[in-house]
């Protein structure tokens, strides 16, 4: 399959000025965080994209596109950065991701495809994104509470804790579209569910669901849809009454012996993320997925 006059057009152009197109993996601004340490009475509507909210002890961050099922944009990315960082130096116990809706996320917003970044930046932002979820200093648990695809799903390895509904499915598409593993999967991926089944999934697109992903050491537990809330938030209102130092501690010790490795493969994985997408593979897949979805 041939690309496009027009495609090839944008793609030659873009080369030319030393930039590329993006498609899957986390872009964000890192010009753009906050420096305030505490939450404002209004922090729903502080955020574009996401709602946030500190009760009980736990800070809340609700990613808040259901029309786009969640899919994450470049503001999305830039005001979860924001959300973590303020949340990882608030007052509250716990940190808890979830979705609004019916999808926890869609993965990667398919308009970012129009957006242009220089490699350096892509590199900078892409890495920063990660090393967030990798830094993150205390008990960072998801909620999902519908399907998650592509980064929704890679950066999961990346929580200390993910509860399910049953409704939920886990997919990452990336070879498929033309890419690499990212969010650290790569690394996480194997540790979690073993080197054949992390394959399976990264390599072949294996689609799981949420009793799979459960019994295949992603999700911790999975809960019926009817109960799912009310189960799950019992349980974290109970982990949000625990010692806090004593939390943020104990992770530190977990997850200590891993961070070293865990940023160099985000640097590995950003750094051959940047040369496939100047691949022929890549603007194929591209080229056709753009032309699918103007179809719909």
């Amino acid at each position: 399959m041939s690309l496009s006059k027009k495609a090839k057009d944008c793609w030659d152009t873009n080369l030319k000025k030393d930039s590329i197109g993006e498609l899957v993996p986390c872009l964000v601004s890192s010009e753009s965080l906050s420096q305030k340490k505490d939450f404002s009475s209004d922090n729903k509507s502080k955020f574009q994209t996401l709602e946030v909210t500190t009760n009980e002890n736990i800070t809340k961050i609700t990613l808040n596109r259901p029309e786009k099922k969640n899919a994450l944009s470049y503001v999305m990315y830039d005001e979860i950065i924001q959300a973590l960082k303020e949340a990882g130096e608030d007052e509250s116990t716990i940190t808890v991701v979830t979705g609004n809706g019916d999808y926890f996320s869609n993965g990667n917003d398919l308009n970012n495809l129009t957006e242009i970044k220089t490699f350096e930046k892509l590199k900078e932002d892409m890495n920063g994104f990660v090393s967030m979820f990798i830094d993150f200093p205390k008990p960072l648990i998801a909620v999902v509470n519908g399907p998650a695809l592509g980064i929704a799903v890679t950066i999961l390895g990346l929580f200390d804790t993910i509860y399910a509904t049953d409704r939920a499915t886990f997919q990452t598409p990336f070879v498929q579209l033309g890419l690499l593993p990212e969010g650290c999967s790569s690394y996480t991926f194997p540790i979690i569910m073993g080197p054949n089944k992390a394959k399976e999934m990264l390599l072949f697109n294996k689609k799981l669901t949420a009793v799979e992903a459960c019994k295949w050491g992603l999700v911790t537990e999975v809960f019926p849809h009817s109960t799912f809330q009310k189960e799950v938030w019992t349980r974290l209102k109970a982990y949000a009454k625990l010692p806090k130092n004593c939390l943020v501690l104990s992770k530190q010790l977990i997850r200590g012996m891993h961070k070293e490795k865990l940023h160099a493969t985000s640097t590995q994985e950003v750094e051959q993320i940047v040369k496939i997408w100047l691949s022929e593979e890549f603007k194929t897949a591209t080229a056709c997925l753009l032309k699918k979805k103007s179809k719909l």
